[in-house]
């Protein structure tokens, strides 16, 4: 019995163990991020996909995530904003093209290709995702695919 307990023990440390190496960035990645954010506190990693990485972390006293190809290659950064945060351009941009719809989730994204505000809205069950841009131009919509629904129509106009 005992030898089954030590076992099974084993097992379940091993698989902890595992599991931890996935989540230890490369160094090149680790390098860029230090670069970028030489003020972040707090940083957590995990893997995104097959070559990238993500980063959780503080800064400026706001939650921040960051990713990172295995290269070291930045490719995005997001952190959650409050409506005031919103250049009014923006808002008024949501709010008029999206009447009737519930704001869920805001957040500020700054990429390679730019700066845009990404925002989750609802309305009646439809759930959509878009960006919009410093000067009210809506950059992307999206509706949120269905988790139980792999036909719903995706919008990227």
């Amino acid at each position: 019995m005992k030898k089954i307990t030590l076992l099974t023990l084993t097992g379940i440390l091993l698989s902890f163990i595992a599991c931890d190496k996935d989540n230890s960035a490369p160094q090149k990645v680790k390098d860029a991020f230090a670069q970028k954010f030489p003020n972040a506190t707090n940083v957590e990693w995990e893997k995104e996909s097959d070559a990238e990485w993500e980063a959780e972390f503080k800064l400026n006293g706001k939650e921040h995530s960051s990713n990172f190809m295995d290269d070291g290659t930045w490719v995005e950064t997001e952190y959650e904003v409050s409506e005031a945060d919103v250049p009014q351009v923006v808002l008024e941009a949501l709010k008029s093209n999206f009447e009737g719809y519930d704001i869920e989730e805001m957040e500020y994204s700054e990429t390679a290709d730019g700066k845009v505000y990404e925002f989750g809205i609802e309305k009646g069950g439809i759930e959509m995702e878009v960006a919009i841009d410093a000067y009210g131009n809506i950059v992307k919509k999206e509706q949120k695919k269905d988790e139980d629904d792999e036909d719903s129509e995706v919008d990227n106009d």
